[in-house]
């Protein structure tokens, strides 16, 4: 996790996370903390509030019926926590996101199951349209408990250059 500290005034600072463009170093590893051990409700919830009607993510007996023997963890869910695991060290500082690739679902996750993740940064380039912004393509990795990979996938992100964050704009 990212944070840095900037003086506001004399005796005054101001907590402040995240890279900026410049910041990013195509090959740089950022391991995400903390971790999410992953609840039957938070699975619940999640499935539920994203209208997924499928049994194998809430009812125990209907899972029990399935090769895993156990409810599993909804996909998006998993994606979702390890995007937001990533966000401080990551895209504090975007202002969007250009997108997902190659989202792979590589083992599976159950509730009561920690997740951790990781980050790599594959690519790294100047906008050409924005010329206070750069693009970072980062490749996560999601880790339960054992260390087996559950997930992982690919992200673009555009990224504020240093004084040209809405950070910088709004002084925050």
């Amino acid at each position: 996790m990212v944070q840095n500290v900037k003086k506001i005034s004399e005796n005054r600072y101001r907590e402040t996370f995240g890279r900026y463009y410049e910041d990013f170093v195509v090959g740089d590893v950022y391991e995400h903390r903390p971790g999410r051990t992953i609840t039957k409700t938070d699975n619940t919830w999640f499935t539920l509030l994203t209208m997924n009607t499928h049994p194998m993510h809430f009812d125990d007996e209907y899972a029990k019926g399935s090769e895993f023997g156990k409810c599993i963890v909804c996909s998006p869910l998993t994606v979702a926590l390890m995007v937001g695991m990533s966000v401080t060290d990551v895209s504090q500082k975007a202002i969007a996101n250009l997108g997902w690739d190659e989202i792979k679902m590589t083992y599976p996750l159950f509730e009561d199951d920690t997740l951790t993740a990781e980050s790599e940064i594959l690519e790294k380039r100047e906008s050409k349209s924005r010329p206070g912004a750069g693009i970072v393509v980062t490749k996560s990795t999601g880790f339960n408990q054992d260390g087996k990979i559950v997930c992982t996938f690919k992200r673009t992100i555009l990224i504020a250059k240093r004084g040209h964050s809405v950070e910088d704009q709004v002084n925050y």
